[in-house]
């Protein structure tokens, strides 16, 4: 279902004060968007499968610097298929994802086009940017293990691998295996092991699951909360999403019971280059500009302020996640956590394997 928003919400949610913070730090404009802006017009037509509360502050900080109005459009799924209806005549000038299967798919179907920019190639590292620049990384979060803090012992678990261990029988929770999260980690898993190994991993993991897999990630906390399992798979944003929930403050208990593991860090006794110290596997929001983009001038400079230290800051204030650009500040839950090495595989290459990954999901009967 597509909803259109056309008046954008003000900024209220978790991280309201660090939000104020970068706000009144971040007052002067960019250089970028004032030396392109002059002959912008706008609007920008967006199609978002990102939230509305998580959007609205970039977007309006946005036109506050350049004057250029976007207009909105969200939805949890559908946008490939409109584009493609759409065609030529798609009103869309930039698509925004939650994650890299989405945008890539665009991608693939041909709906996007190149975009030049030096400004984006410097901020968004290669290994988070399409090969011929259709889409850019904007932000990431890691798909960390959580674990209880006294059931289980630190550095009892230290990789993904470590999941599979019979030690863990009955110990884990986990979403769906057919949710996006679940089968982007698998391939991960197939492009950094190869496809043998990785399907006696999840089979591994699947004989060590508490329960069948439901619910999503903070279910998978509070079923370690009550006891249920001692361990969960989730994204790394929903601890702070919860530890911050003044409206569900159960929330705040379940998330405080966790510790958070990056798993196949180097610095726990794996090595730098083998497969267990490869980092922990990460996913993206990314956009793209559609082909047929009447506004092209203006949706690019809508992705340069995207990949700019002031829209990045508000990302990590807004949602707990990993700005894509160096050295923009983190939230400061998000910077207690500790550094981590993400794994650097190339996504367009775990994207690849998205229907692999899916079906062996099927093959070892992951949900049953």
């Amino acid at each position: 279902m597509l909803t259109k928003t056309t008046n954008y919400m003000k900024y209220s949610g978790h991280g309201a004060a660090f939000f104020a913070v970068v706000m009144g730090a971040l007052l002067s404009p960019l250089t970028a968007n004032n030396a392109h802006g002059a002959g912008a017009n706008g609007p920008v037509n967006l199609y978002s499968y990102r939230q509305s509360f998580l959007m609205a502050p970039l977007l309006e900080e946005f036109t506050r610097e350049t004057g250029i109005k976007v207009n909105a459009v969200y939805a949890k799924k559908g946008i490939l298929q409109r584009l493609k209806a759409e065609g030529a005549n798609s009103p869309a000038d930039v698509v925004l994802a939650a994650d890299i299967t989405r945008i890539d798919a665009i991608a693939g179907e041909g709906l996007l086009q190149p975009v030049t920019s030096k400004l984006l190639e410097e901020n968004i590292g290669p290994s988070y940017r399409h090969p011929d620049n259709l889409w850019f990384g904007l932000t990431y979060r890691a798909r960390v293990i959580f674990t209880h803090k006294e059931r289980i012992r630190p550095g009892e678990i230290k990789t993904y691998e470590d999941l599979a261990n019979p030690l863990f029988k009955g110990r884990i929770c986990m979403r769906s295996g057919k949710h996006e999260y679940n089968i982007s980690l698998l391939a991960s898993v197939i492009n950094a092991l190869g496809s043998e190994k990785a399907e006696k991993w999840v089979s591994g993991v699947k004989e060590n699951l508490a329960r069948r897999p439901q619910g999503n990630d903070r279910a998978q906390v509070r079923a370690i909360f009550e006891g249920e399992c001692d361990i969960a798979i989730g994204n790394s944003y929903y601890l702070g999403k919860m530890l911050t929930n003044e409206a569900k403050p159960d929330e705040k208990k379940w998330a405080s019971a966790v510790n958070i593991i990056f798993p196949n860090q180097p610095d726990n006794g794996n090595g730098e280059n083998s497969t267990l110290g490869r980092g922990a596997h990460v996913n993206i929001s990314a956009a793209g500009i559609t082909k047929s983009a009447k506004h092209a001038v203006e949706a690019k400079l809508l992705l340069e302020f995207l990949a700019s230290d002031k829209a990045q800051q508000i990302y990590a204030a807004q949602n707990f996640e990993y700005p894509l650009k160096k050295d923009v500040s983190l939230h400061p839950i998000v910077a207690s956590w500790g550094s981590f090495k993400p794994d650097e595989q190339r996504l367009i290459d775990i994207a690849a394997l998205h229907d692999s990954a899916a079906r062996m999901m099927d093959r070892v009967g992951f949900n049953h």
